[in-house]
């Protein structure tokens, strides 16, 4: 094994090119094993084109032979995906022990999952290899010696993941390093360290990745993977990285067993932006914030809107002075261009509002607001939350707020009276019917449907009133509704807050209601998401 000089790997030196990092997604195998996620093969297929898409450069697409999905994964990412940019993986596990490779079912569904590529996991933490595997540490090299040498007498790139690594190096640092040269010298790529239980600290990481590579050198490229359990997974791959590791793995959007994976979606810039280290093909950067969302609607995971970068919060502004510096100076409180992610900068309406605030959502809107309509607008948001209207979670709500500030009046329909009736049947269920009476120009209608509760017999109550008119309105769906009491004090007397969610399709929008009726709350709500959704129609 050769040796390295130096502690310390700056990303880059005036004249000489920058470093690349590669990085290695595990959104596919690691990312399914967090709690409440599953993915089809189809929804797989779907996000290792997202993936390919970014640029990462490898996509571990998950274990083969471990169960049926990933087996048709494997067979049909070979046959329909086109992948231009990344390399596909197949993840599996070292031979067992007194095992021989070439009975050991593991490393033949490994070849034969088709992939030019391969990840073993391997035990390099005494511990594990003396008391889980029941055997001895010159058996547990040998695992790992005997199963690259196999998989490269295949053909395959060979990936090994050292499970455990940092403890294991704490508690027996030669053994760690013996499974490290076990790998290197039978032909790993990769030798990629792992804190699997994610509870090292940066300042760990960076020391004992230095130490690993003054051992090792070139001789393999160094990878770490980091699981969140302290909050660190980012730092200490970014530590990882400057003690000299050039391969990062983790998963889209953070996901993973307990509290997550490193969060691709925030090392990536943080490498590539902060300290200058290539990690994606040029211009793929600002595919970052497209990819994460999508991933989240296909995995049907909310992203955090504070995530770094890529949340709907990472650029938003919501105190007044802060909106009135941006205005003067964009970057005044962001410490990067969000266009570079693929994001961009949001003004947040609330009481905390300033004219400069008003003034710019106005602009975003394209609504023409001189001062009178502007103070009327900061007087009804400070009068509004404080009867506990949340306007920077009901967008499509602030809009029409501005909108009547400027004189305008929805003209779609109007609402002569409405009822609901609740009753309870000899079988115990409940039974819901909603009547309404509505105006469309000079027509009226009368219309009566029973409903899912008396929301949805209202929704669909209207739906029908409205649809010979306004036949929009069958793309538009609601997709969440959210009630929160405001003051428990008062019991069942509490005023309640209502946030409906909504989509046509093309566009999403929030809508809220606040009321000590709940029946009133929610039809606030739900009038003016129908108002907004035929305000924008298609959009």
């Amino acid at each position: 094994m050769s040796a390295s000089s130096s502690n310390q790997f700056p990303a880059s030196v005036p004249g000489s090119v920058p470093a690349s990092v590669e990085v290695f997604d595990t959104t596919l195998r690691d990312g399914m094993q967090v709690e409440g996620v599953s993915a089809t093969v189809e929804d797989k297929l779907r996000i290792a084109e997202q993936l390919d898409y970014l640029g990462v450069h490898f996509i571990e697409g998950g274990w083969p032979g471990a169960n049926p999905k990933d087996i048709e994964f494997f067979a049909r990412a070979l046959a329909e995906l086109r992948l231009t940019t990344s390399t596909m993986v197949a993840f599996g596990s070292t031979r067992r022990p007194k095992g021989k490779v070439d009975d050991d079912a593991t490393l033949r569904n490994l070849i034969e999952a088709g992939t030019g590529a391969v990840c073993i996991v391997a035990k390099s933490w005494d511990y594990h290899v003396l008391n889980a595997l029941q055997t001895t540490l010159d058996e547990g090299a040998a695992m790992i010696a005997d199963s690259v040498e196999y998989l490269r007498a295949h053909d395959k790139q060979v990936l090994v993941d050292m499970e455990h690594f940092f403890d294991g190096y704490k508690r027996n640092p030669e053994f760690a390093l013996r499974a490290i040269e076990s790998a290197v010298v039978r032909g790993a790529s990769h030798v990629v360290l792992c804190d699997t239980n994610g509870g090292s600290l940066p300042h760990e990481v960076q020391a004992i990745v230095a130490d690993v590579h003054r051992h090792i050198g070139t001789d393999a490229i160094i990878g770490i993977h980091c699981h969140d359990d302290t909050g660190c997974a980012v730092a200490n791959s970014m530590a990882a990285v400057l003690a000299g590791a050039r391969h990062v793995q983790g998963t889209l959007n953070g996901l993973g067993e307990r509290t997550g994976n490193c969060n691709l979606t925030t090392v990536i810039p943080n490498l590539q932006m902060k300290l200058g280290y290539d990690c994606l093909p040029e211009g793929r950067l600002n595919r970052l914030t497209s990819v994460s969302k999508h991933i989240a609607e296909v995995l049907n995971r909310p992203l955090n809107p504070q995530a770094p970068y890529v949340g709907s919060s990472a650029f938003a502004h919501k105190a007044g002075l802060h909106v009135s510096a941006i205005a003067r100076a964009k970057d005044a409180y962001e410490h990067i261009d969000p266009e570079l992610v693929g994001n961009g900068t949001r003004f947040v309406v609330s009481e905390m509002a300033g004219r400069a605030t008003i003034t710019i959502k106005a602009e975003e809107l394209g609504l023409a607001m001189d001062g009178p309509a502007i103070n009327e607008v900061i007087d009804d948001l400070k009068r509004l939350e404080h009867e506990g209207f949340h306007f920077e979670a009901a967008d499509a709500s602030l809009e029409l707020l501005m909108r009547r500030a400027t004189g305008w009046q929805q003209d779609f329909f109007r609402v002569e009276s409405m009822r609901v009736i609740t009753d309870e049947l000899p079988s115990g269920d409940f039974t819901t019917e909603a009547t309404v009476k509505v105006w469309v120009g000079e027509e009226r209608f009368v219309t009566m449907a029973e409903g899912n509760g008396p929301i949805n017999a209202i929704d669909t109550a209207m739906r029908s009133a409205l649809a010979k008119h306004y036949p929009q309105l069958a793309s538009v769906h609601l997709t969440d509704y959210k009630v929160r009491i405001l003051d428990g004090a008062t019991a069942t007397g509490a005023v309640t807050r209502v946030l409906i969610d909504a989509t046509n399709g093309s566009r999403s929008w929030t809508t809220i209601g606040v009321s000590s009726n709940i029946i009133e709350a929610s039809w606030r709500a739900l009038e003016e998401l129908l108002v907004f959704g035929l305000l924008h129609p298609g959009e």
